[in-house]
Order: C-alpha cells, then sequence, then structure tokens
C-alpha cells in the first residue's frame, strides 16, 4: 500500500507491511525515465528496423540468435529460452518466418518431440542486410547520445539489473 499526502504526493519512506519501503518520489522519478526512455528508444529501433529492411524486433531476435548458433541452428526451447519468449509465441513467429523462407523447422533426431530451428540461406542474407541498418540507428539513438563515461555506468546498471533480475528469479523459484 502506498500512502499519499494531502497534495497526492507519494509519501518518502513508508514501510509496507513484511517491512518493504515503497520507493520515494525521487526513486519513482527515476523509475518511470527509465521505463518511458526505453519503450521511446525500442519503438524507435522498432520502426527503423521495419522501414530500412522489412524486419520486425521478433524477426531480427530469433535472426540474431539463429546466426550466432552452431551450424545456424537450435532446438526451439533453447532459441525460446534465449530470446525470453513464451514457447507458443515463438511457434507461432517461427510459421510466419518459415512461410517467408527466413527459417526452417527439423524434427530434432534425439528427441522426436522437439524440433531444430534452422537459418537458411535467405535468412542468413536477411539477418546481413538488416543488421547494418540496425547497427547505425543503434550508433545514433544509443551510443552516441551518451558520453563514453555514460555508457560505462550505462553497461553497469545493465548488467547489475540483469543479475538482480536473475537472482531474483531463482528466489522465486525457490519459493
Amino acid at each position: 500500500m502506498v500512502e499519499l499526502s494531502s497534495e497526492g504526493k507519494v509519501v518518502m519512506g513508508h514501510i509496507e507491511k513484511g517491512g518493504r519501503q515503497s520507493p520515494s518520489p525521487d526513486e519513482l522519478a527515476v523509475w518511470r525515465e527509465y521505463v518511458e526512455t526505453a519503450e521511446a528508444l525500442r519503438q524507435a529501433l522498432a520502426g527503423g528496423l521495419q522501414a530500412t529492411s522489412n524486419v520486425s524486433p521478433g524477426d531480427y531476435a530469433v535472426l540474431l540468435a539463429l546466426s550466432e548458433a552452431d551450424e545456424h541452428r537450435l532446438r526451439s526451447s533453447v532459441l525460446a529460452d534465449g530470446i525470453g519468449w513464451e514457447r507458443s509465441r515463438l511457434s507461432h513467429h517461427l510459421g510466419r518466418m518459415e512461410k517467408r523462407g527466413l527459417v526452417r523447422r527439423h524434427r530434432s533426431g534425439s528427441d522426436s518431440r522437439g524440433a531444430e530451428i534452422e537459418l537458411t540461406d535467405d535468412g542468413a542474407r536477411t539477418f546481413r542486410s538488416s543488421s547494418a541498418s540496425h547497427l547505425r540507428l543503434v550508433r545514433r539513438l544509443f551510443i552516441d547520445a551518451l558520453a563514453p563515461e555514460d555508457l560505462e555506468a550505462a553497461g553497469r546498471v545493465a548488467r547489475r539489473l540483469r543479475h538482480h533480475l536473475r537472482d531474483f528469479t531463482l528466489e522465486q523459484a525457490a519459493d
């Protein structure tokens, strides 16, 4: 529960049941700035990717993972985990990509229930051609906006958040 002042602002230092402290107004302002900026950046990158190469961010995530995989193949479950998608979402997306000739699905030789996803030659060409414009946009929208020390700090923050989220997920699984 969050307490509000008479002006409708969050009261700093409110202790919730269980001893957890809710975010202060300054902390909430940083959180909101982060969320809104991340979303604006995601939308700008997605729009640029679609406009320059007719590839969606989802397509790009799949193509990137497969391009980095041994023999350009991954089990669908490994691919889903690697890009952070539910398996059903990946399955539907792969169906659309398969119709466009970007990927090919094969039954796994070791497990009849699983499938291996392979990057096709057309998929590799699409990935290469979309990567150049995408990386230019990453430079223009993200890297060029930050001083070298800010970029380094952003990397530290991202790594710390990722480790914290991993630990949190492990804690949740143990509960």
